[in-house]
């Protein structure tokens, strides 16, 4: 007889659906939202005003760049809001496809600077125009890094707690800001001391090239979150040895695993003895699902028990042997 599903219990070190963080941890998300909007309107401001001063086509960039962070983290902060809500009765594996969502969002923002600053940058190279007060620039460049930098160090403190999607994309395109001034420092140091012309729009060009390498990773990585893509073979395998450790599960087989957002989702058949009672194997599937939610935190596991061999087409099962 076939063991009925481990939806049918509840055991009360095994919750059903997406695990809710921590309150602290909730928090530190929301903060980090809050702190990217804050640091991108300040380099705003100020990129405004080294811009004006030095008509820099490279601290245009970082001006557009920026501009684009805030429109991005804008974005962010509603999805880790709308991400952070429990599961209720219409979204029952929680709101966590938010994030991935969000990051569609930016690297479309992305994308989209980077186009504006190729055409620019392009304009510049038929049209080379001196830059004037370099110095202003570069000390603002210089204050832009500072800031960036602690962002980006308190951004993936708050990753490493959370595993959030939308604050990791966040944080990737802060750190190319952090290349992309130093970009500019360069270019500005080249215009305003040496005479490099071209210096300033083939910098800037550079720059806008990096930035669609940035698009595109953000797009990848929210797209396959979306798509509900397998975790990666190391990871399934490490799934397969914890269930296959147990000295009374003979075979497994329909491992199924997927993303969304900061929640993790893990199905299998598990195949025991045909003349096992009902009672040891529901025991049994709680000790394997217990050592698969310790080995992946807050990850939502479902079991179904199989007799061993029941109808199984040949290939279809992971033995213990195999």
């Amino acid at each position: 007889m076939t063991a009925p599903k481990r939806r049918a219990t509840v055991s009360p070190h095994t919750p059903q659906g997406p695990v809710a963080l921590s309150e602290r941890d909730a928090r530190l998300m929301r903060i980090a939202t809050y702190a990217a909007v804050s640091v991108a309107c300040l380099l705003i401001v100020v990129k405004m005003g080294a811009w004006l001063l030095t008509d820099s086509v490279s601290v245009l960039a970082t001006l557009v760049d920026s501009l684009l962070d805030a429109a991005a983290s804008l974005v962010n902060l509603y999805a880790v809001r709308q991400a952070l809500q429990p599961a209720d009765r219409e979204h029952r594996f929680g709101h966590g496809k938010a994030e991935p969502l969000a990051g569609l969002g930016q690297s479309a923002f992305i994308a989209g600077s980077a186009v504006f600053l190729l055409i620019e940058a392009g304009h510049r190279l038929w049209h080379p125009q001196a830059v004037e007060h370099g110095a202003v620039g570069i000390g603002v460049m210089v204050f832009s890094i500072a800031v960036t930098l602690g962002l980006v160090a308190f951004q993936m403190r708050v990753v490493r707690r959370t595993k959030s999607v939308a604050i990791s994309a966040d944080s990737l395109h802060y750190r190319g800001d952090l290349l992309v001034n130093l970009g500019v420092i360069v270019a500005l140091v080249g215009a305003a001391e040496f005479g490099w012309r071209y210096a300033d729009p083939l910098i800037g060009g550079v720059i806008a090239a990096y930035i669609v390498w940035n698009a595109w990773s953000i797009f990848h990585e929210s797209l396959n979150h979306l798509m509900d893509r397998e975790f990666d073979e190391a990871e399934r395998n490490r799934i397969k040895e914890i269930v296959l450790g147990h000295p009374e599960v003979l075979a497994l087989h329909d491992l199924r695993t997927r993303t969304s957002g900061r929640d993790s989702f893990i199905q299998l058949h598990m195949e025991l003895h045909g003349s096992m009672s009902l009672l040891r194997a529901h025991d049994v599937s709680d000790e394997v699902e217990l050592k698969i939610r310790r080995a992946f935190p807050g990850a939502e596991v479902i079991i179904h028990q199989d007799p061993f061999g029941l109808e199984q087409p040949p290939g279809r099962s992971v033995t213990a042997d195999a």
